[in-house]
């Protein structure tokens, strides 16, 4: 008798001795049915291919490559273009799958089937490997014939193999041409950058910041030159008015001697300037200038005219045409010399003060034009480091893109062949038998349990005990009917060994 759902050793011993069979039936008939299905049901067959990607011949630090995406990604994007319905269709129609569904159901879920008859499975990489890529992948199609699902598997690895490459190449050239692109726009723009930055140094060329200590240089040098021009000046002006002075003596002495009433006084007077003269004359020439040879001679002939005393002459009633001595004919053109320097100074006064104007304005606009010079050289400096760097890149996805070309980059390669199956994939013969016989096994016990759990019959004291809620005072010995000969009539009688206590009426 089963207690609260507990069922003790001596109840399954019982159980199995009374309905061993049940058990051994439904497992021989579940067995029987796994059996049954496996032979029936429509074997199916699977190929499988596996597919390396192999790395670029060129390292990455030579050429760095333009696809670098994540090889899960790609692989995703790649079923998903390789199993569409542009793709499927012509294999289907190439080795004329489903030929007895083309005309019940739609292409649509023909393409539907064959699709879920491709699986696409990375391998992962071994653990403690450095490159955390996947190594490759495995390409596994399952269809009723082997030789068709062998085909089926070498299609979608052709397709596999060419797309990848297709995509790869395509998105180098891509890439490329955008490069192209942003490389021409930049190089418009760095043109525009250095015309405006040529045009800046020519409307402020002397100003621009690097010529700043130049200009104070060269002002500084101007300055110089300007008080040199002042003095020269101021020396030119006073050696004009000396002669002037000279000039206006001799005219007088030359008068008085024309007129005869010359005296030594003016004489004395003209050798006190001529003295004069030949001091200022040495202390700018050496004594074998002309002039302090000509001044010398002028002083020696005063001297011999004074030391002679000349005394008063007749006049004359007939005088020839008087010409001026030499000496005032002189003086007259150095005058006018003079005058020619003192232009020409003034003039220069003028230049080298208008150009210390320009300088000075210059120095003082350095400021002004040394920070509109920092943007345009800064926006100059940004477009040529743009410029530079699109060069760069787009000169690396030129060889990018000629490895595409090649096939020297990274590529996936056949490790091996998609195999022709020599036995199905399913149904799994052993599975479906195992399972049954398993099923059968369990549904047999649970069966016994069942029973075992609606047995309401009193075995043992215990059970007695349980059941009436009474003490049991004695037992009574279990004797055989059929052992001592006793009546089949109404009588009280007991069972041997493990059946029920029953008494009959």
């Amino acid at each position: 008798m089963v207690r609260n759902g507990e069922i003790a050793l001596s109840d399954v011993k019982r159980s199995l001795r009374r309905h061993w069979w049940i058990p051994l039936t439904s497992m021989l008939l579940l067995g029987l049915l796994g059996i049954l299905a496996a032979l029936i049901l429509p074997k199916k067959y699977t190929s499988t291919t596996m597919v390396l990607v192999e790395q670029p011949t060129v390292p990455v630090e030579y050429v760095k490559p333009v696809v670098n995406d994540d090889l899960n990604h790609r692989l995703a994007s790649m079923k998903e273009q390789v199993l569409s319905r542009s793709r499927l269709e012509p294999i289907i129609q190439k080795l004329n799958l489903y030929p007895e569904k083309r005309g019940t159901e739609h292409m649509e879920e023909l393409e539907d089937n064959l699709r879920r008859a491709v699986e696409v499975e990375l391998i992962q990489p071994m653990p403690g490997s450095v490159n955390k890529q996947p190594p490759g992948f495995q390409i596994s199609v399952t269809f009723p014939n082997p030789h068709v699902a062998q085909q089926i598997c070498t299609d979608i690895t052709s397709m596999f193999i060419e797309q990848n490459s297709k995509r790869r190449e395509q998105q180098a050239v891509d890439t490329t041409q955008f490069l192209s692109q942003q490389l021409d726009q930049a190089k418009t723009k760095l043109d525009e950058q250095d015309a405006q930055l040529a045009q800046f140094k020519r409307q402020y060329l002397g100003s621009l910041p690097q010529e700043e200590q130049t200009n104070l240089s060269i002002l500084n040098g101007m300055n110089t030159q300007l008080e040199a021009v002042i003095q020269a000046l101021s020396r030119a002006q006073q050696e004009k008015a000396f002669n002037e002075a000279l000039l206006s003596q001799q005219e007088t002495n030359w008068k008085q001697m024309t007129s005869g009433n010359q005296n030594p006084e003016t004489q004395e007077q003209q050798l006190t300037l001529l003295e004069a003269q030949l001091s200022d004359l040495l202390a700018r020439y050496t004594p074998e200038h002309p002039d302090v040879l000509k001044v010398k001679s002028q002083i020696e002939e005063v001297k011999k005219k004074l030391a002679q005393e000349p005394g008063p002459k007749a006049p004359t009633t007939a005088q020839a045409p008087l010409h001026e001595p030499p000496q005032i004919q002189q003086l007259r053109a150095k005058i006018k010399q003079d005058d020619i320097g003192i232009g020409e100074l003034a003039k220069r006064q003028n230049q080298i003060q208008n150009q210390i104007g320009v300088m000075q304005g210059r120095v003082q606009a350095s400021p002004v034009v040394e920070q509109q010079f920092k943007e345009i050289t800064r926006n100059y400096q940004t477009a040529l480091e743009l410029y530079n760097d699109l060069m760069k890149k787009r000169d690396s996805s030129t060889m990018a893109t000629s490895l595409e070309h090649q096939q020297q980059s990274e590529t996936f390669r056949i490790l091996d062949p998609p195999s022709l199956p020599d036995s199905p994939s399913s149904p799994k013969r052993l599975a479906l038998i195992g399972g049954g016989t398993g099923v059968g096994l369990a549904l047999g016990f649970g069966i016994l349990y069942l029973l075992a759990m609606l047995d309401k019959a009193m075995y043992t004291e215990r059970d007695v005990e349980t059941c009436l809620k009474l003490p049991v005072l004695t037992t009574v010995p279990c004797f055989d009917p059929g052992v001592h000969g006793s009546s089949s009539g109404p009588s009280d009688s007991v069972k041997i060994q493990d059946e029920p206590v029953t008494v009959k009426a």
